[in-house]
Order: C-alpha cells, then sequence, then structure tokens
C-alpha cells in the first residue's frame, strides 16, 4: 500500500532523491494521495494531451541546442555544410514524430485512391516519357527511381538528356546532377538537341544566321523552364543530397531528378567501393525520390557482356532498369532500316509489364544531333 511513510522512505534509499524527501511534509504527500482520484487522468484524451505537452517542449529544448549547433557551423570553416544544416533539421522535425493510431485499411481506401486517380495524366501513371511504347512498360512516377543501362560511350547522357529536354516542355521542374559533362559542354548538347544544330557545327560556330537565330530562341526558352544543371566530377552522398534539397526549396518543389550517372568502382569513378554504389542508389531511391515525393530517373553502365555493372546493389532499390544496345548489322537488316539503331529492353520492372526473352523497343539515335526518338516498332518473328 502507498502512504506518505513509504514515499518519503523511497526518496531517502536513494542519493539522487533524497533532497525531495525534505522537501515535502507528511501532510503535503498524504492531501496529495486523498486527492489522486480527482487529479487523476482517466481517459485517453487527457493522456494524449499531457504526452503531447511533454513532447512539446522537448521539441522546443532540441530544436533550440541543433539551432544553436547550425549557428556554430556557419561561424566555422566547415565542409558540407549545406548538408550538415539540412540533416540537422530534417532530424528534429522527425525524431518527435509519434504514431497514435493505426488506421483500419477500410479507413483510409479512400484517400490512397485519390491519390492514385490524382497521379493519373493523359492515359498514364506519373509523367510519361518522351518515347510512346516505353510508356508502355514505365513511366516518371513520384517516390520511384527509373535507371537506363549501356555500355561505355552508347550514348546514355544523351539519352536523360532527351529525356530532360522533354520534362521541360511538359512544364516540369528538373534537376540535373551531372557527373560527367560540365555546363558548358551540357549546354552544348543541349542547344544542339533543341535548335536542330549539329553539336560539330553548334560548338564551332559554323551555322547560317537562320540557325543562329533559333539557337538564340532555344536559349531563351530554357531561361523560361524550372531547370538547373550541377555538374559534380565525384558525387557524394552529402553533395547529392544537399543539392537536392536546396533545389526543391528554389521551386517550391522539384518534379524530376536526373542523376548522370550511377557509376561503379574504378577509375574515375565516384565510388571507390562496392559498398558506397549501393548507398548511393539507396539514398536517391528512398530518401530523395521515397521521402521527397520527387521522380528520379539516372543511368549506369552496363558491362561488355550487357549486363549491368553492380546490378545487385542497383536492382536492389531500383524500380526500373532499362537496357540500351546498339543493334547489330542483322538485327538492322532484319528489323528494318526504318526500325532504328537501337534497342531497348526493359530487364526488371516493379511497377509494370514484363518483356519476355528476345523482346525489345526500337530507338533511332543520331548522335550529330543528339537526338533520341521512337523509331517504327519491328515485327518480332512468331514461330510456327
Amino acid at each position: 500500500m502507498i502512504d506518505p511513510y513509504n514515499i518519503v522512505e523511497c526518496l531517502n534509499a536513494n542519493a539522487a532523491t533524497q533532497k525531495y524527501a525534505s522537501a515535502v511534509t507528511i501532510d503535503q504527500l498524504q492531501d496529495l494521495i486523498s486527492n489522486s482520484d480527482n487529479i487523476a487522468r482517466d481517459n485517453i484524451a487527457d493522456y494524449k494531451m499531457l504526452v503531447g505537452n511533454v513532447m512539446n517542449a522537448a521539441f522546443r529544448r532540441d530544436a533550440w541546442q541543433r539551432l544553436a549547433e547550425c549557428q556554430r557551423l556557419c561561424l566555422t570553416p566547415n565542409d558540407d555544410l549545406e548538408a550538415k544544416i539540412y540533416d540537422l533539421i530534417d532530424d528534429i522535425t522527425t525524431s518527435y514524430t509519434i504514431r497514435t493510431d493505426i488506421p483500419l485499411y477500410a479507413d483510409i481506401i479512400d484517400k490512397y485512391w485519390e491519390e492514385i486517380k490524382n497521379r493519373q495524366a493523359d492515359g498514364y501513371a506519373g509523367t510519361p516519357f518522351k518515347f510512346e511504347h516505353l510508356n508502355d512498360y514505365v513511366t516518371m512516377e513520384k517516390g520511384e527511381l527509373v535507371i537506363f543501362a549501356a555500355e561505355a560511350k552508347q550514348g546514355k547522357s544523351m539519352f536523360l538528356l532527351n529525356c530532360a529536354a522533354d520534362l521541360l516542355k511538359k512544364g516540369k521542374s528538373v534537376l540535373y546532377l551531372d557527373s560527367e559533362l560540365n555546363t558548358r559542354m551540357f549546354t552544348a548538347r543541349m542547344l544542339s538537341h533543341l535548335s536542330g544544330v549539329e553539336y560539330k557545327r553548334l560548338t564551332s560556330g559554323v551555322y547560317g544566321e537562320e540557325e543562329a537565330q533559333e539557337i538564340e530562341r532555344q536559349k531563351e526558352w530554357l531561361k523560361t523552364r524550372k531547370f538547373v544543371h550541377i555538374y559534380i566530377p565525384m558525387f557524394s552522398l552529402e553533395s547529392v543530397y544537399a543539392a537536392v534539397k536546396k533545389v526543391d526549396h528554389m521551386f517550391d518543389g522539384l518534379d524530376v531528378l536526373v542523376v548522370d550517372y550511377f557509376k561503379s568502382s574504378g577509375d574515375g569513378d565516384a565510388f571507390q567501393t562496392y559498398s558506397e554504389m549501393g548507398k548511393f542508389v539507396d539514398m536517391v531511391k528512398n530518401k530523395i525520390a521515397g521521402d521527397m515525393g520527387i521522380a528520379a530517373i539516372g543511368a549506369a553502365q552496363a558491362t561488355s557482356t550487357g549486363r549491368l555493372a553492380d546490378s545487385a546493389k542497383i536492382a536492389r532499390n531500383a524500380s526500373t532498369i532499362c537496357m540500351i544496345q546498339s543493334k547489330t548489322p542483322e538485327e538492322i537488316e532484319a528489323d528494318g532500316p526504318e526500325c532504328g539503331n537501337k534497342k531497348l529492353t526493359v530487364v526488371f520492372n516493379r511497377n509494370g509489364m514484363q518483356m519476355s526473352p528476345g523482346e525489345y523497343l526500337d530507338f533511332s539515335f543520331d548522335g550529330n544531333h543528339v537526338l533520341y526518338e521512337e523509331a517504327q516498332q519491328h515485327i518480332p518473328e512468331t514461330p510456327f
């Protein structure tokens, strides 16, 4: 049984609480016990209110401390300042989220059906690619990561540039993180793609007056778009995350992140170990695309045998993986020249149809104009 004398004895038994034993009298404790039935919380709502008050006070305390830490970081030389500040702020805002209910599925299904309907546009879920038949398999959806793989020097970056340009034409806000091309070289490619002036003639200045006017017109159009290109020769988790956070705030919501490209380990690559590759893909898919509600697309390098380098690390988090390859002379002859010189195979897909063995989509690639187009689709041979 609890009585004032038991309470005092318990307080005196611990050196840390002895001072409280002398701060209250037996009569005061007796009054507290007598009135406990009246002052005790006897319903869930009151309990939640008290818990909320405690958590609110703790949040204010920790926010004060974290902001003081941000001030300290601002006053001292520091690498990756933006990333560290974003992490401090994000951590404090997520640490005090308490799940107080577990809803029945019947109570939330209407909400999520509305979200599904809100993603529907022009017959697709999410934002469609510029390539009609590819959209039968995958589109750019918030929270998802689509990766296009190809061997070295086979047009991965040009494919992503075509996707980015099409997104800008659709009015989407786009961040293009580039480990391959500085912004001058990227701009030359983008203007060649948009204007139709061959890349070599555009960069050397060998073009006519009408072409110069078209280049200028496309340059001015790009100024009207919500678009950022950042050249980061050596990607790091901190630099990528900080860039995405900053642009997301700048645009009041980023629609699509383009990563050119997810590199495997090796000379000149962004990450030196196999594990770092997995961390990078995981961060883009889950922490950026998933947590921030952004669609993400990127490229990765394939091996000479047509397999994706570090495939296990990439496939673990990627939503869809597509392989881009040059057609062999025999394939071009069998399909017909109108079916293009490139083929795209959906090799892994969590969010749509799967391809059968030997199935692929037909594309035309014109490197001189930095142009990918969907070609006439070949008719697969049917065994009799």
